[in-house]
Formats: structure tokens, sequence, C-alpha cells
């Protein structure tokens, strides 16, 4: 088992001949927010020693490895701990790439985004305007799908219901995405369109249908025109229907419900039931840079950006907004990104407001709700420095959860005190 933690100067990037728009000014509408530090520049040094800790625990907990990359304004932390490969007992680096899951939802956001700067979108119209007859309700509009507020079911509750048999069920399956809506389809909503936050990736796979009616185009070839060549990702890709993550990588294991049964390796599958909701694959690095670049403003407008950053309660610390979420720290910062586990992997990708540090981090491994909450932590430690006595409390109990696995379904979504929704 290895561990290592590394600090370096980062590469600097050309973005600027190819990013869209400059930073963005606009105030966004802030439900409960709290008060946080503004910039960067204001917040405490990262904490290396809690975060290699925060990756041991995570090991402990049933973690194969785990690892974090922080980048501040051209500098770079790596911190690693354990195995990419049960088998060969490689250690895990932070040039691997991995499945990012729910974090797709992030960029399939920004491209509707993109595209209501371009007038080819309204936010408030009817999903059914620009797909026909796809949806049984006329009010529940683009807005509400991108917000978790559709009422929509999550198909994928019942096709986890039993995390390894349903993995196995769909690992090669490839699905059109009308075939998964129609999956939620048979069953009854959550509640009316606009109501309060419910997760369902039942939205995403809307947002894919969306995206590829109003551009003619499939959602890869978008994501690669509009996010991976401008900020130059190497390894962020979306190769659905195919199974392999391209080049080098972490093995993700899913642990199965039984306890003490043997880890599942998921590294090889279509992805087919999420696509849209959460089949990018990616590395710290990548994550890194995309989150850093949206909150800087440079892949929407300001107006987009703000419209992504008015937010609704969505659970304990947290908000929602379009295809982003905040969560709220333990010493008053605010921190901007999303969380994602697919069968394998738990990853998470958060900058700050100005989107000048930033954290991505990975466990390889899933259905594990103890090391999701652990990694969780990994944000105190990135943003929040060293813990004071007067927050250890509030730290010590930040992302805590019961029980050895997440619960029915296995799917690419945050995952909350070992549960498997929030």
């Amino acid at each position: 088992m290895a561990s290592a933690t590394v600090r370096g100067g980062a590469v600097a990037g050309a973005l600027a001949l190819s990013l869209l728009a400059a930073p963005a000014q606009a105030s966004p509408h802030t439900a409960g927010t709290p008060t946080v530090l503004a910039s960067a520049a204001a917040l405490p040094q990262p904490d290396l020693t809690g975060l290699r800790g925060t990756l041991r625990t995570a090991l402990g907990q049933g973690a194969p490895g785990a690892m974090a990359r922080i980048e501040d304004r051209g500098t770079v932390d790596r911190v690693t701990v354990g195995v990419a490969d049960l088998r060969t007992r490689r250690a895990l680096d932070n040039a691997d790439r991995f499945r990012i899951g729910s974090i797709t939802k992030t960029m399939s956001a920004v491209v509707l985004l993109q595209l209501v700067d371009e007038r080819k979108l309204k936010l408030d119209t009817s999903v059914n305007h620009y797909l026909p007859g796809l949806l049984p309700d006329d009010r529940i509009t683009v807005r509400h799908v991108l917000g978790h507020r559709s009422g929509l079911y999550d198909y994928t509750n019942d096709m986890f219901a039993s995390s390894v048999s349903g993995f196995e069920a769909v690992r090669t399956k490839v699905f059109t995405y009308r075939q998964l809506v129609n999956r939620s389809l048979r069953h009854a909503r959550t509640g009316p369109p606009g109501a309060a936050y419910s997760y369902s990736n039942t939205n995403f796979v809307v947002a894919g249908l969306l995206i590829e009616k109003l551009t003619g185009h499939s959602v890869a070839t978008e994501y690669t025109n509009r996010v991976i060549k401008p900020l130059q990702l190497k390894d962020t890709f979306y190769v659905h229907p195919n199974t392999k993550i391209p080049g080098r990588h972490t093995n993700g294991y899913l642990t199965p419900d039984r306890s003490g049964a043997a880890l599942v390796d998921a590294t090889e599958q279509t992805v087919s039931w999420a696509q849209s909701a959460g089949a990018v694959i990616s590395s710290t690095r990548d994550l890194d840079t995309f989150l850093s670049a949206l909150l800087g403003g440079r892949l929407t407008s300001a107006t987009q950006l703000a419209q992504m950053r008015r937010w609704l309660p969505a659970g304990t610390n947290q908000a929602y907004g379009l295809g982003l979420r905040r969560r709220d720290l333990s010493c008053g910062v605010s921190v901007y990104g999303h969380t994602g586990a697919v069968q394998g992997y738990y990853s998470y990708a958060f900058t700050s407001k100005d989107g000048r540090r930033s954290l991505a981090a990975v466990a390889n491994t899933s259905n594990n709700g103890p090391v999701h909450n652990t990694m969780l932590r990994t944000l105190e430690s990135a943003f929040c420095g060293k813990p004071t006595a007067a927050r250890s409390g509030a730290r010590s109990g930040a992302g805590s959860g019961t029980g050895t696995g997440t619960g029915p379904a296995e799917r690419p979504e945050d995952v909350v005190a070992g549960t498997s929704g929030d």
C-alpha cells in the first residue's frame, strides 16, 4: 500500500485563446447562503496532514485507494494512499483516470446554459416544447429538470435495488435515452413540477436528450467541442457505449450488499444506464481545471453562471442550483461543484467562490456509505485548513454516517449519511 504527497507548480495553460466569457461579476440569488470568504487569497493554507489522514481513514473503511489534488493559483498539492489495482498492487496516482459519476451532470448543465446564451434554449420553457410528447406534464420546464424539481421518478431506484446483481444485469447493456425516461414514467411522480428538490437521474437523461435535439450532435461531440477542447482537458472522455477507460486508470471496486463478501471489480461497463447523468471519465487535474474555469466565469456568461447559482435547500449544509451543488463548511466557507457515485468510484470536485482554489478527490470503491462520508471531509482540509477548537465539533461530525453500504441503488449521485440519495 502506497502513500505519497507531492507539492509543485502547476503548468500554465493557454486557456484564454479558446474560452468563452470573462469572469462572472453578477451576484447570484443565494437562499440561505452563509457568510463566505470571497477569494481563495483569503482562505487558510490547506491542511495536508489532515487530508492524508482522511484518505487513510477511507482505506480503513474498505477503499482500496484514495487520492486528492488541490490547485490554488499555480500551486498544486497531491496526496495519494493505497492501490489502483488489487491484483497487481500498483499504487494509486493522481495521473490515473476514473469514472466521475454525477460530476457529469455539471458538464451537461454547462452545455445547456451555453445554448441559453446562444438563444437556442429558454430555462423557463416546457421541456415538451423542445421534445414534444416526451413528458406527461407540459408544466415541467428546463429549469425544473436542471434543478431536480421536475418530480420525475429516479429509475435507478429499482434498477439497482440490489447493488451487485443490479449492476451485473446492466453492465454491458446499451440503452436509449427514451428507454431510460420510459422506465421513470412507469412510476408515479414524486411531486408536482417546481416543488421541493428531489434528486433524480432521470432529469439529466432528459438534459442529454435536449442537448442532442438542439444541437443535432451527440453529447460526446458537445462535451468535446464546448468543454474538453476549450479547456485542453487531456484525460476527459465520453466513451459510451465502450466499456473500457482509455489509458492509465484506477480500477473501481463495488462493495457487495452482503457484509464480508469480496469486492467486485466494476471498472469495465458501458454506464449506458447513466449516460449524460454520469458516464464521463476524467482525472483529478482535469476536474480541478473544469470547476475552476466554470466558477471563474470562463464557460458561460455571467448571467448563466448566476442562474446555476440560484440555490434551493438540498440537505444539511448544502443547496442545489442548476447542475451545481453548494456545500457550506464548518469554517464559514462555501464551495461549489458536485459529487459522483458510479459503481466502483466515489468522486468529488469543488472549487472556491472565485474558482481559484479547487479540490478533486476520488476513492476507488462505492456502495460504502462510511467511505463516501469520510471523503467529504477532504473539503474541510482543502478549504478550511487545520481545525480550530471553535469548530472541531462541527468538523468531526462533517460527513458522518453509519452502516456498511449505501443501501439500495448504486447510481451517479450524492450519497448522504449512508443512504442512496439526498
